[in-house]
């Protein structure tokens, strides 16, 4: 009889794929290796495996414990599937932003999950990195793994992911493309194929308000790189121990919309029915593709989940024209907006220490109806007139409370080259302006009526 004694013995020897449609055009073979074929679908149970194996090896994982992570989902799925396979507790934290479909998985499986707000910065105790590492210190016989910092991470795909690519080639792989999130899956595998061949050409996949393409390209960790984006898995806004930058050799950076269209033309085209991210992968590695390859080069690319863990967004109609992501029409960038305003003029704010008389005054002068709130060269927080009015007419005495006490939350940073269509989909009843910084480092706000100009003129 052949059987397996549990469910993650099942964990690797994925296959490789060859794309044979989406390449119309491009030279070389490009095969994606299919991480979903794992028992938890994604590329994550190996390295779920790893962690929890060298934990017990190490003694810091006992009998009965609890495992505690911070996870965008598919880490979370392999660390359950291990967890009900060995017989410990899982506790895992999310951000907001991930998909219901995840949540809901990890709570079939066993799990504990912990929704954390998104945009909070890393260190904020609300943030589901800070949330992990405070349930770690206070549940006796509990593990943090840290995917992000963790070596084991690394270190499974160097152990299991990259032997079975250069086996399944024989050797003939030229590039390898992989989306960044941890590094553990870029980094590890990097590592081995560059050592048994030094040529191999390694492509990051990064995505619009990530760190990773600038640090990369100048070494310089800039926080202005840093804002909301959609796409799940990939992109950081910390810069995580397993991401050595001396493993990859270049970056290319996908938006929200490219890759959730790729993602949904796998499922269609190559019948793959994959995650979101693996359409950052697919898409960023066509584009390197398509100005470097040639006829005789492999490249291999990993497509790291399933498409059931999207079912809600990418693979909804709804979601999709919600958000402009179906459309066709081409339209205008953050970047064409601003290029339009003459002398490209400064930000108007308002400080955090003006009373609401002198914010009033601002607003009108501005002659728009919000505005930023700053502290020094940074933005704190943001200021409406239909807000200053209400609490006018309950007190007008309210005119000398300060800005800092009545301000909103700032409005969200946005990428140069989003589109409209994009960008409107930011614009709602709790955000009401979008910021972007410009190529000098210039700040400037986009509000409604730019977008409603942007489409009509």
């Amino acid at each position: 009889m052949k059987y397996y004694n549990s469910i993650i013995d099942t964990i690797g020897n994925t296959p490789l794929v060859k794309l044979n449609k989406v390449t119309k055009g491009i030279k070389g073979t490009i095969l994606v290796k299919v991480e979903y074929f794992n028992p938890g679908n994604s590329v994550k149970d190996r390295i779920a495996l790893k962690m929890i194996n060298d934990a017990e090896k190490n003694g810091v994982l006992k009998q009965g414990g609890t495992i505690i992570e911070g996870t965008s989902g598919n880490t979370g799925m392999g660390l359950a599937l291990v967890g009900v396979a060995k017989g410990y507790r899982c506790i895992f934290t999310m951000a907001d932003k991930q998909s219901k479909e995840k949540m809901d998985i990890l709570r079939a499986v066993g799990a504990e999950v912990v929704v954390c707000p998104t945009n909070v910065e890393p260190e904020d105790p609300r943030s589901y990195y800070s949330v992990a590492r405070r349930l770690n210190k206070e549940i006796n016989n509990s593990i943090y793994p840290n995917q992000y910092d963790n070596e084991s991470n690394s270190a499974a795909h160097y152990e299991t992911t990259a032997p079975e690519i250069w086996r399944d080639t024989e050797g003939k792989v030229t590039h390898y493309a992989c989306g960044v999130g941890t590094g553990g899956t870029m980094c590890g595998t990097a590592k081995y194929l560059k050592e048994k061949n030094p040529n191999v050409v390694t492509i990051g996949i990064d995505t619009y308000g990530s760190v990773f393409k600038k640090y990369k390209e100048t070494g310089i960790f800039d926080k202005n790189e840093i804002y909301p984006y959609l796409t799940e898995g990939i992109g950081e806004d910390i810069m995580p121990k397993n991401v050595n930058m001396d493993l990859i050799d270049h970056f290319i950076k996908v938006t929200d919309k490219d890759a959730a269209v790729m993602a949904r033309r796998l499922a269609r085209e190559e019948g793959l029915f994959v995650g979101w991210s693996c359409g950052s992968a697919v898409y960023g590695a066509l584009e390197y593709a398509k100005q470097h390859l040639k006829e005789d080069d492999v490249m291999v690319i990993i497509l790291p989940d399933h498409g059931t863990r999207y079912l809600g967004k990418v693979y909804n109609d709804s979601w999709m024209k919600d958000h402009g992501f179906l459309e066709q029409r081409s339209f205008a960038t953050a970047r064409d907006i601003i290029a339009k305003r003459q002398g490209h003029s400064a930000l108007i704010t308002v400080t955090k220490d003006m009373n609401l008389g002198e914010a009033v005054k601002a607003l009108s002068q501005a002659g728009i109806s919000q505005l930023p709130v700053s502290d020094g060269d940074e933005i704190v927080g943001s200021v409406s007139d239909s807000k200053v009015l209400n609490l006018l007419i309950e007190n007008p005495e309210s005119k000398s409370q300060k800005v800092s006490e009545i301000m909103d939350k700032p409005f969200i940073f946005v990428g140069l080259d989003n589109t409209v269509d994009a960008l409107s989909s930011l614009i709602d009843k709790n955000n009401k302006a979008l910021l972007v910084r410009d190529e000098f480092n210039k700040v400037h706000i986009i509000t409604q009526h730019d977008l409603l100009m942007a489409l009509t003129n």
